[in-house]
């Protein structure tokens, strides 16, 4: 069982942080982070599966006629809760890349590009100096890679469950788990 980041990986910026399945945070319980930034000063991600229901073009007026009043919102996270991200995924020959953080007109071109897929994160999911090192030493995250198919997987509570069940069989168990062991 992989728990905690492997030595010879620096940054953890490109990978997926999955939520222990022990973990009771509402913010993070069953979620899937994809990380953005991790060096000395912190780590920056966005919670992949909680969609809000709503388009961007709902939730802003900025957006309600423009190519981007479709774009499918999330809740990224408990950190500027009032603040809107954009965030483009590109799957690529060469793999996968990561655009953070984008502006209106750049995700504009992206949603023409083929492979591409935009969201709109409201907050994302944050982490001061030492704050999530703190956190792996304490087993609160499985480190996953990003698996090629993640774009065209539900963005949902079962994305959780598939992505940590590729983690191998044990991890398998765990996502499976009913939520009250009186179900089981």
């Amino acid at each position: 069982m992989r728990a905690e980041p492997n030595d010879t990986k620096e940054t953890l910026a490109g990978s997926l942080l999955l939520a222990h399945p022990s973990m009771r945070d509402p913010h993070f319980r069953h979620s899937v982070v994809l990380m953005s930034v991790h060096n000395a000063e912190g780590a920056m991600g966005v919670v992949l599966n909680r969609p809000m229901g709503k388009r961007l073009g709902e939730f802003s007026g900025d957006f309600a006629l423009g190519p981007l009043a479709s774009v499918p919102m999330f809740s990224g996270g408990p950190v500027e809760t009032e603040q809107v991200v954009l965030a483009a995924w590109e799957s690529r020959p060469d793999g996968f890349r990561l655009h953070f953080g984008v502006e209106p007109d750049k995700a504009v071109q992206l949603l023409d590009e083929e492979g591409a897929h935009v969201r709109a994160f409201v907050g994302y999911s944050g982490w001061s100096a030492g704050q999530l090192e703190n956190e792996m030493k304490h087993h609160t995250w499985v480190v996953a890679d990003v698996p090629e198919d993640l774009m065209t997987q539900a963005q949902d509570d079962t994305l959780w469950r598939l992505v940590l069940g590729r983690e191998g069989a044990e991890w398998r168990l765990l996502a499976d788990e009913p939520e009250d062991p009186e179900r089981n």
